[in-house]
């Protein structure tokens, strides 16, 4: 029997002052591809502008994966401009992490002592399988569009098979449903905070990478372009930079495809 599915409620989210604009959505090719064509008008203000929807048809994932939407997940994206925070606009690759780390701080206190862990480059896993994935576009002005998909009261039941066997809900976890308009509150507000401290101490924030690394001690094999690396994972740096331990030494990666 599937999970009852709240409706999520836009005036929650306006009144908690986490965005400017909420447009919610029952169906949506992709929130990520509506909060694009938004960032691309510079009369898209004022900002953050949060694009919210109960099914995607066409949800995007990174490079051309696409990203399975359940009823009862949370999937949306937030346009913003890291300036109106007094931050920099430029593609920084720890920035997917921090959000990343966002999801961890508001996943970690729902799911007990299941340990919630980052996935990289962004992804973040528990009990072994996926439960969020983070997508992040930078515009040649400096806007931002963070999209995430977040597995909450959806059931993995009807999803594709490659798709079941590799992801999981919190409401599976758990074993009972969890009001998403407060989840999703919770994690806008700690996306915010995530990224502004990873700008105020890097450092001391990028440790948590290598703590909240899931892959650490795995060998991985890393596609950047053409070339294709295979070495032992040593963790992630306070940069974000994946480090492997390869034949011909260390080496850090700041984007990639894993195989």
């Amino acid at each position: 029997m599937p999970p009852a599915i709240d409706h999520l409620i836009p005036e929650r989210v306006t009144a908690n002052q986490l965005a400017a604009r909420v447009e919610y959505y029952e169906s949506l090719p992709s929130t990520q591809d509506r909060a694009l064509e938004l960032a691309r008008d510079p009369a898209t203000s004022p900002l953050p502008w949060l694009i919210v929807a109960e099914e995607q048809t066409a949800g995007r994932g990174r490079g051309a994966n696409r990203w399975w939407t359940g009823r009862g997940s949370l999937a949306f994206s937030l346009l913003f401009d890291p300036a109106d925070w007094a931050l920099s606009s430029q593609a920084l690759p720890e920035r997917s992490l921090a959000v990343g780390l966002a999801i961890v701080d508001t996943v970690q206190p729902l799911v007990g002592e299941q340990r919630v862990g980052l996935h990289w480059p962004n992804d973040i896993y528990v009990a072994g399988r996926k439960m969020a994935g983070v997508l992040i576009d930078v515009l040649p002005g400096g806007r931002h569009v963070v999209g995430i998909g977040l597995n909450v009261n959806n059931t993995l039941a009807g999803a594709p098979d490659d798709v079941r066997a590799r992801a999981i809900s919190l409401c599976e976890l758990a074993g009972h449903t969890f009001d998403r308009t407060a989840v999703l509150i919770e994690l806008l507000a700690n996306l915010k905070s995530s990224i502004r401290e990873a700008a105020a101490a890097p450092i001391d924030f990028g440790r948590r990478f290598q703590d909240l690394c899931q892959q650490l001690g795995r060998e991985l094999t890393i596609e950047v372009g053409a070339e294709r690396t295979t070495g032992r994972c040593l963790g992630i740096a306070p940069d974000g930079a994946l480090l492997l331990d390869t034949p011909s030494g260390l080496r850090k990666f700041y984007s990639g495809v894993l195989r």
